[in-house]
């Protein structure tokens, strides 16, 4: 498993690298970002939001994300690497400036939370299936501090949205629904849809950097 982890990761890095050089040297505006965010805010800016369509769950908590899983996670949405028609039908509207300004903006804007470092044993099962998908090996022993920009901190995100996100990536034929990820395709497959619940409930519970930032009311 360890080797596996290890040789899909340096595939991963190798065509992140490869696609999205020039995007990455662009340097992201927090403040520009702020003024772009009115479509995100729609969603990403309402405590306890849940979206109907394609599946119902709770829109993630991106405040204080990382810039380069918030980059890495909208150029997936642009590309079609991720099914999801109206974040795809958003992330087109984006250019490269766009993105890392957003990225930046909602990186600067986490919960201020200081998490341990490392994550609190969950039950016996939840511990089990962590070791046996090697989580902390790419999201950092709390969960928080993920050992590659584009990997996402994922400690105290909505249960349902995990849950969600990780069926995903064992999804390859429906139109609306999957994503393409080679490391976590290999991962996800090894779970029934019941132990994503529980590794879903697990990571749900633990402190978190990241936040739903409420908007404030429209005058």
């Amino acid at each position: 498993m360890k080797k596996f982890l290890l040789t899909a990761s340096a595939l991963v890095l190798s065509c992140a690298g490869t696609l999205s050089a020039n995007a990455q040297d662009i340097k992201g505006d927090a403040t520009a970002g702020a003024q772009k965010n009115a479509l995100c805010v729609g969603c990403h800016g309402i405590q306890g939001y849940h979206i109907g369509f394609p599946e119902v769950h709770k829109v993630p908590k991106i405040s204080g994300q990382g810039a380069g899983y918030i980059r890495a996670a909208l150029n997936a949405y642009k590309s079609g690497e991720r099914k999801h028609p109206s974040m795809r039908t958003l992330a087109a509207s984006l250019n490269d400036q766009d993105i890392a300004d957003l990225a930046a903006y909602y990186e600067s804007s986490g919960s201020g939370v200081n998490v341990p470092a490392t994550a609190a044993e969950g039950s016996v099962k939840a511990a089990e299936l962590m070791a046996k998908g090697g989580c902390t090996s790419c999201h950092g022993a709390n969960l928080s501090k993920p050992i590659d920009p584009s990997y996402p901190k994922i400690a105290g995100q909505h249960a349902d949205y995990l849950y969600v996100a990780l069926r995903s990536y064992k999804i390859n034929e429906k139109p609306m629904i999957g994503r393409s990820h080679p490391v976590m395709a290999g991962i996800a497959k090894q779970f029934s849809d019941k132990e994503m619940k529980v590794l879903a409930d697990y990571v749900a519970g633990l402190p978190s950097e990241i936040q739903t930032l409420q908007r404030s009311r429209v005058k």
